[in-house]
C-alpha cells in the first residue's frame, strides 16, 4: 500500500510495506494517486515527465521502498505478564469534568489499597512472569500520592523480591501533583523511571476543566510545584500531559504555552468521554487537523531557533521503533498487562476498571475469566478489519482497546473520531522527519 499525501506546500509518498518516506514533486504525487484511484487531474503532465516519473518510481520499488509486500504474519502472544497498573487509590482531591474514572472513584466507593493487597499484586506480576527479567508497575489512581506511604512500602517490596528472584521493576506515576513536596518529589527523582503530571495547558483552560473539590481552579496550586519537580528532575523521564476538549480545539496554543513555560515533554491528548459539551465530534475534527498543522509549524519554529521539545504525538520511528511483530500485536492489556483495583480484583486496564463484564480474577486466586484473557490475547492488528485499507495502521496498531469496545461495543471495531486524529497527527510527524532530515543534511 502506498500512501500519498499534502502536507501544504510538500507531496509525501509513504511506502507502507517498507515503512519508507519520500518526499516527492506534485507531478509525482499526482501520478502516484492516479495509480491509487483517485481522480486525479494528470493531463498537464508531459510525456517526457511521465517517463522520468515512472522511471524514478521503478527505481524505487526495485530497491524495496515502493509497493513492497506488507507482513501478514499475526504475531506470537505469551502468558507472560509484563506490566501491571496498580489503582493504589480510587480517590481524589480533584473533580475534573471530564474524568473517564468518575472523578477518581470508578463509579463505586472511594478506597485506598491496602499494603497487603499490593504486595500480593507484586508477588502475581513476579509468579506470572514467565522469563521476563524487566517488570514494570505504574501507580494510578484516582490520584497515587493520596496513598502515598502504601505507594513507597510497594516499591520497596517489589525492589527487595525482585532482587531475590533476579527481576527489575520500572516504575511509573501519574499525578495530578496537588501533594508534591520536596520528600516526594525526591523519592519520585531517586525511584520512578517516569512521571506524568496532568496539566491541560493555558490557567483559563486548566481551571475550566480540572477543578478542586470546592470547585475553584487548580492550576495556581500546583504549577510552581511541577515546574519544581521538572527542574529537579534532571535527565529523567517525564511527561507534563495535558487533555483537550471541544471548548479548546485551540490546544496547540496550550501546548506552545506549556513549552514556553520551561516543559520540554509533552502530551496533548484529545478527551474521550459523551459529555456532549466537552467531546469531541465528526464537526470538529477539520478544526483538530488544522490545529495539528499549526501545532507542527510552532513545533518545527522551536527546533529551528534551538527551543525544540519532546511532543509524545510527533515522535514515531520509520526506520527503528517498536519491532513490527509488536505493531501487529497491537495492546497488551488483558493479556500482558492487567489493571488491579484497591480490594485485588483483576481489570485489563485501567479503562475498563470496575465494568463487572471485564472483571478477570484477583491477585491471590490469579485469572478466573480465561475466557476474556483470550479474546484479548487474539486481538490483533488484523482482527481489527477496517484498519485493513489504513496507512497508518502499523503505527497506530489498530486504536485504543477501551476507546473502541466504549463507543463501539467491541475491542476490535476501531473508533473512527480517534482514527482520523491520529492520521492527521501521523502525517505531521512525517512532515517532522522529513524537514528535520533535511535540516541534518544541509
Amino acid at each position: 500500500m502506498v500512501h500519498v499525501f499534502n502536507y501544504r506546500d510538500k507531496n509525501y509518498i509513504y511506502d507502507v510495506g517498507s515503512a519508507s518516506l519520500h518526499e516527492c514533486d506534485r507531478a509525482t504525487a499526482d501520478v502516484l494517486k492516479s495509480r491509487e484511484g483517485q481522480a486525479v487531474d494528470i493531463t498537464y503532465i508531459t510525456d517526457e515527465q511521465m517517463r522520468e516519473i515512472l522511471a524514478d518510481l521503478d527505481e524505487l520499488e526495485g530497491q524495496g521502498l515502493l509497493y513492497k509486500a506488507e507482513t501478514s504474519a499475526r504475531p506470537m502472544k505469551s502468558n507472560e505478564v509484563k506490566a501491571l497498573c496498580i489503582h493504589i487509590c480510587h480517590d481524589c482531591n480533584f473533580r475534573c469534568r471530564y474524568c473517564f474514572a468518575d472523578e477518581g472513584a470508578y463509579h463505586s466507593k472511594r478506597e485506598s489499597m491496602s499494603l497487603e493487597t499490593a504486595k500480593a499484586a507484586v508477588d502475581f506480576l513476579i509468579e506470572n512472569s514467565g522469563n521476563r527479567k524487566v517488570l514494570e508497575m505504574d501507580f494510578f489512581g484516582g490520584e497515587p500520592l493520596m496513598n502515598l506511604e502504601v505507594l513507597k512500602q510497594t516499591v520497596a517490596y517489589a525492589k527487595e523480591r525482585g532482587a531475590q528472584t533476579g527481576k527489575k521493576f520500572l516504575f511509573t506515576t501519574t499525578t495530578n501533583a496537588l501533594l508534591l513536596n520536596d520528600e516526594t518529589i525526591e523519592f519520585f527523582n531517586a525511584e520512578m523511571e517516569n512521571v506524568v503530571l496532568s496539566l491541560d495547558g493555558r490557567p483559563e483552560v486548566h481551571d475550566a476543566i480540572r477543578k478542586s473539590v470546592n470547585g475553584k481552579g487548580t492550576y495556581a496550586l500546583i504549577i510552581d510545584k511541577i515546574k519544581k519537580f521538572v527542574r529537579l528532575r534532571g535527565e529523567k523521564s517525564y511527561y507534563v500531559r495535558g487533555t483537550f476538549t471541544a471548548k479548546n480545539l485551540d490546544f496547540a496554543k496550550d501546548v506552545i504555552f506549556l513549552a514556553e513555560e520551561g516543559f520540554d515533554s509533552i502530551s496533548m491528548e484529545p478527551v474521550v468521554t459523551d459529555i456532549d459539551d466537552l467531546q469531541i465530534k465528526e464537526e470538529h475534527l477539520p478544526i483538530i487537523e488544522k490545529e495539528y498543522e499549526n501545532l507542527c509549524e510552532e513545533y518545527l519554529k522551536k527546533y529551528a531557533e534551538g527551543k525544540g521539545f519532546n511532543f509524545f504525538h510527533f515522535n514515531i520511528d520509520l526506520e527503528g521503533g517498536p519491532c513490527l511483530s509488536k505493531r501487529v500485536s497491537a495492546c497488551g492489556a488483558g493479556n500482558e498487562y492487567f489493571s488491579v483495583l484497591p480490594g485485588g480484583d483483576l481489570y485489563p486496564c485501567h479503562q475498563f476498571a470496575s465494568d463487572k463484564e471485564f472483571y478477570m480474577g484477583d491477585v491471590w486466586q490469579g485469572i478466573v475469566k480465561p475466557e476474556i484473557r483470550e479474546k484479548f490475547k487474539n486481538s490483533c492488528l488484523f482482527t481489527r478489519k477496517k484498519c485493513g485499507d489504513c496507512f497508518a495502521k502499523f503505527v497506530c496498531s489498530g486504536g485504543c482497546n477501551a476507546n473502541n469496545y466504549h463507543f463501539n461495543g467491541d475491542i476490535d471495531e476501531p473508533y473512527e473520531t480517534t482514527c482520523s486524529m491520529m492520521k492527521k497527527r501521523i502525517e505531521c510527524a512525517m512532515h517532522i522527519l522529513a524537514t528535520k532530515k533535511f535540516a541534518a543534511e544541509n
